[in-house]
């Protein structure tokens, strides 16, 4: 019984936590023309990168992006993993290295580009040490 309740929770705290990141490009900018909203790219190592694994854990599990990224954005991140384990599928490797041909050319981590719903770049930040409403703040100042 003590099981059944820790996977429980452990399910819950899952399900709160989760995000709307898409996993098709073409798909997240359909979507953001359809809803009339800018598309926020997010390059990340997901298992090697530090400030990415920070910016995860203070911003983008957040319960303030949670609920800002399901009004303002379609939310896609670009994920570079290096662990044998944590490998992405080919196609959506291969689609994340075709993002970033075009998008971080320079190959910055993490790197968080605002675009609008054509795919055009309205800005660029990076990490920065700051809470998730500041962060969200930033993203914002973006759109200007």
């Amino acid at each position: 019984m003590k099981k059944l309740t820790l996977m429980i929770i452990c399910m819950v705290g899952t399900l709160s936590y989760s995000q709307s990141w898409r996993t098709n490009f073409e798909n997240a900018k359909s979507q953001a023309i359809k809803e009339n909203k800018n598309i926020l790219l997010v390059f990340s190592g997901s298992d090697w990168c530090a400030p990415c694994m920070k910016l995860d854990k203070v911003v983008w599990k957040s319960s303030e992006f949670q609920q800002e990224s399901e009004k303002s954005w379609i939310i896609y991140k670009a994920d570079f993993p290096k662990k044998k384990a944590n490998q992405l599928p080919v196609e959506l490797a291969q689609e994340n290295k075709i993002i970033a041909e075009r998008y971080n050319k320079e190959g910055s981590f993490p790197l968080v580009v605002l675009l609008d719903k054509y795919g055009k770049v309205l800005g660029v930040t990076g990490f920065k040490n700051v809470s998730a409403t500041d962060y969200i703040k930033t993203i914002h100042a973006l759109e200007r």
